[in-house]
């Protein structure tokens, strides 16, 4: 409104100022978009008080009542000058919003190329995950066998098996690999492979654990595996050999063994074990640690209390994961109940 008459140290600023703020509205609109007017406001606002003060430190010259040639001269090329220069701020606020709008493009694509890959990491996850927990159970002879699972996140690293052995025996196996995601399923995936492979061999819990270890260990994968592997008999004779897993119980009551190490910590860890004759009725239940270590709001554990009482008055595994879950699920759940048939 004031062309030709604006001091020229105001006229550079304001149209620096023009293109700074122009830029501000850019990068407002496209980061907030439908709440683009909330930093918008208050943008207006400090540019309104910016060429205030710049307008009252800086005021513009009085108006000629008179001109000359050589003034006339001098007006007319302060017109052009300033006409170029309202151009150019006009130029440096689009050029903003370009470049601005060039990044949020890229910045999106960023993001879409991200998302299409996580999506195809997570399929690879679900199949993973498919693989840890066992859709269908097979038949145990002379046992019913009964199983539940619940992740902390879309893929978990606890995971188990059930394997026929052939001669009515039957392969159980429960196991918690250190770490999440994608990278700790991909490690389940593993095992299970190597379970499957190594139990074609042997039908020793203790020789499978071991052998296992000394694959995982040699494999420098990183982390470790606490794992608890049983072997049921048709005729109730039951022989487990754990390796830094919780213990079983027995009818709610813990069976008591020495510690041992996690798979593949160690070239060649022992891992201890036993035997027990399960009757009619009994009840042998394995868990892994996300049911006794889930935690409430006020940091207090769910305890091998509450799992015992659960299990000893005849709870599903599906009535323990629960009661688990609703205390404060941290970390994956997976409880399996093995059952004698009558």
């Amino acid at each position: 409104m004031d062309l030709g008459r604006q001091p020229n140290l105001r006229f550079a600023a304001t149209v620096v100022l023009i293109g700074l703020f122009a830029e501000l509205y850019a990068i407002s609109g496209i980061s907030f978009r439908q709440r683009f007017w909330i930093p918008m406001i208050p943008i207006f606002l400090v540019q309104n008080v910016c060429m205030a003060l710049l307008n009252n430190w800086l005021p513009d010259a009085p108006a000629p009542a008179q001109l000359d040639a050589a003034g006339l001269s001098h007006f007319h090329s302060r017109l052009v000058f300033d006409g170029v220069a309202a151009m150019t701020s006009v130029v440096l606020g689009y050029t903003g919003f370009v470049v601005v709008s060039v990044f949020e493009s890229r910045r999106r694509t960023r993001v879409e190329i991200d998302k299409a890959t996580l999506e195809s990491e997570l399929a690879a996850a679900r199949e993973m995950q498919r693989l840890m927990v066992p859709e269908e159970l097979p038949p145990a002879p002379g046992f019913a066998i009964e199983s539940i699972y619940r992740p902390a996140s879309q893929v978990g690293g606890d995971f188990f098996q059930v394997i026929p052995l052939g001669s009515s025996q039957t392969l159980v196996v429960l196991g918690d690999v250190s770490g999440k995601g994608l990278s700790a399923a991909m490690i389940v995936s593993m095992i299970i492979g190597m379970l499957r492979t190594i139990s074609r061999r042997s039908n020793d819990p203790a020789q499978i654990l071991a052998e296992l270890n000394s694959r995982l260990f040699e494999g420098k994968h990183g982390g470790f595996v606490t794992c608890l592997a049983v072997r049921l008999d048709a005729s109730g004779s039951v022989v487990y050999a754990n390796a830094g897993h919780l213990a079983p119980w027995l009818n709610g009551a813990e069976v008591a063994s020495a510690g041992s190490l996690p798979l593949g910590l160690v070239a060649s860890a022992a891992t201890e074990g036993g035997a027990a004759e399960m009757r009619a009725g009994d009840r042998l239940t394995l868990l892994t640690d996300g049911v006794v270590e889930a935690r409430d709001e006020q940091g207090a554990l769910f305890g091998f209390d509450r799992a015992r009482a659960i299990i000893q008055q005849g709870g599903s595994p599906q009535a323990l994961a629960e009661a688990a879950q609703d205390h404060g699920q941290e970390d994956d759940i997976t409880v399996i109940s093995i059952l004698r048939a009558k």
